[in-house]
């Protein structure tokens, strides 16, 4: 049964949206992206010059006219490629890291060419390659970093209700139950979620993080006319394959909406896809990894720099460490635990021996402590623990091996909580999500309690970090790691 516009208008209830039109804010917002990025690019010409001709000279000066002229000529021709290489499209803009790097190649081939262009010339003393280098250098600074700044604007207005894109999702699913909660999560991907739509459950109902079904399917074309609607996201598994097709063509001929298919799998909700056609079949491939691309490369760089870094500095305390450990009881300075990497590959986690070689023996006599520890996979008073072992976990002191484990390629600075083959039945159909990144020496578990947050918990905050994961989040965790380990909260 069809509901009324008045019926349907009465149900949603709003937030207070920036009043422009998806048009006009596209408008607004590529004017002012080409604004900066003509005065980073001018900027970058003018200290390049600045540096190569007035600071460090080392032949006479150029026309600084000739240079003015050729300056204002290819600013233009910067702007161009930049617009070749998608920098104003919404597709791309503040959706990651995607966007720098194809500042990176859009300011390289325009450097490239302006190169290409000083050897065509007949005039080509007008262009030095010192000044080329060094311009191509500080724009690729400056251009970056003023988007980066643009990024950071854009997703405070968002934070505050402007500039954002009211959405739909068809099907109150756990699909799309779990769909709106990921939205929920990143109020900086620019969506206001107006509502469900579903035919299956009542007009009004409740359905996820005050999210309500607003409409069925039959009113899908009123209810985006009535409100505005700019995407509309389908949750696949809640649609049968004729109220899918009913959908796209009802919706699909509207210039004014974007039509958004999930995957159907929202249990790989956090991992990567991509589509390639095969045969001119378009197919959807799941990614290997949660981290890809050249966002992988910034967290192999950090992992590895990082790792370098500390390990330089504190080799001389692990020998000490190792030292105290053989003093304080017999068996091995190295413990090594059998855990669960990226993909699902095993492999040895490396800690400072904390336990009794007998461990297994002691715990025997503790019947209500080895329940405890086959529930949460950790004991509070453990009695395998030596003295030096219950100093080391009071501080992580224990974990530091695993830098080892880093520098292998096994784990990485920052990420989900390692776990043991047989935890992953803890995880249950999230588990997947847990292979598709590098367990970390650190994590949101490692600043938000560690041993004192319960397993649930747990499983929550890596479902979390892996869902949402960014350098940022990574830079985030790293800093907060020290404080939370000197509070000694959760330490046993």
């Amino acid at each position: 049964m069809k509901t009324s516009s008045r019926e349907i208008t009465n149900v949603i209830k709003r937030d207070k949206i920036f009043p422009l039109s998806r048009r006009a804010r596209q408008i607004l917002i590529t004017v002012i992206l080409i604004a900066g990025d003509v005065i980073a690019i001018g900027l970058s010409f003018w200290l390049a010059y600045q540096l190569r001709f007035v600071l460090l000279p080392y032949t006479a000066p150029y026309d600084e006219e000739a240079y003015r002229q050729l300056v204002m000529g290819m600013i233009p021709f910067w702007v161009i490629i930049f617009a070749a290489f998608q920098l104003y499209s919404p597709h791309i803009l503040f959706g990651g890291m995607q966007e720098y790097t194809r500042s990176f190649n859009a300011i390289t081939t325009a450097s490239v060419a302006m190169t290409i262009i000083s050897f065509l010339r007949r005039d080509n003393e007008m262009f030095s390659r010192g000044w080329l280098l060094i311009s191509w250098t500080i724009s690729l600074v400056l251009v970056v970093v003023w988007r980066f700044i643009m990024r950071r604007v854009i997703y405070a207005f968002r934070q505050r209700g402007h500039f954002l894109s009211p959405a739909l999702i068809i099907g109150a699913n756990a699909e799309g139950r779990a769909l709106a909660e990921q939205f929920a999560n990143q109020p900086a991907s620019g969506l206001y979620i107006a509502g469900f739509v579903d035919s299956t459950v009542p007009i009004g109902s409740n359905v996820s993080n005050g999210y309500k079904v607003i409409g069925n399917l039959a009113d899908i074309e009123q209810l985006v006319s009535a409100e505005n609607i700019e995407e509309v996201i389908i949750a696949p598994t809640a649609l049968s394959r004729e109220e899918l097709l009913n959908t796209f063509r009802a919706l699909n001929p509207n210039p004014e909406v974007n039509l958004r298919l999930s995957s159907g799998l929202f249990e790989i909700l956090n991992t990567g896809l991509r589509v390639k056609e095969l045969a001119f079949v378009p197919l959807i491939e799941v990614t290997k990894g949660r981290v890809s691309g050249f966002d992988a490369f910034l967290k192999f760089l950090v992992d590895y720099i990082g790792t370098l870094i500390i390990m330089l500095l504190l080799w001389p305390f692990l020998l000490l460490i190792a030292l105290f450990i053989r003093l304080d009881s017999p068996g091995p300075v190295i413990y090594r635990r059998r855990v669960m990497g990226a993909n699902g590959i095993e492999f040895d986690a490396f800690k400072f021996r904390t336990m009794y070689s007998n461990g297994e023996d002691i715990l025997a006599a503790y019947p209500d402590l080895k329940f405890e520890y086959q529930e949460q996979f950790k004991i509070r008073e453990d009695p395998r623990v030596t003295r030096v072992g219950n100093f080391l976990r009071k501080f992580s002191l224990d974990e530091l091996p695993q830098f080892i484990n880093v520098f292998l390629g096994q784990m990485s600075l920052v990420g989900p909580r390692m776990i043991s083959p047989p935890e992953m039945a803890k995880y249950g159909k999230w588990g997947i999500n847990l292979l598709t990144v590098k367990p970390g020496i650190t994590g949101l578990w490692q600043i938000s309690g560690r041993s004192d947050v319960s397993y649930e918990e747990r499983i929550k905050l890596d479902m979390y970090y892996i869902r949402n994961w960014s350098l940022w989040l990574d830079i985030y965790i790293l800093i907060f790691t020290i404080p939370a380990v000197l509070k000694q909260k959760g330490a046993y």
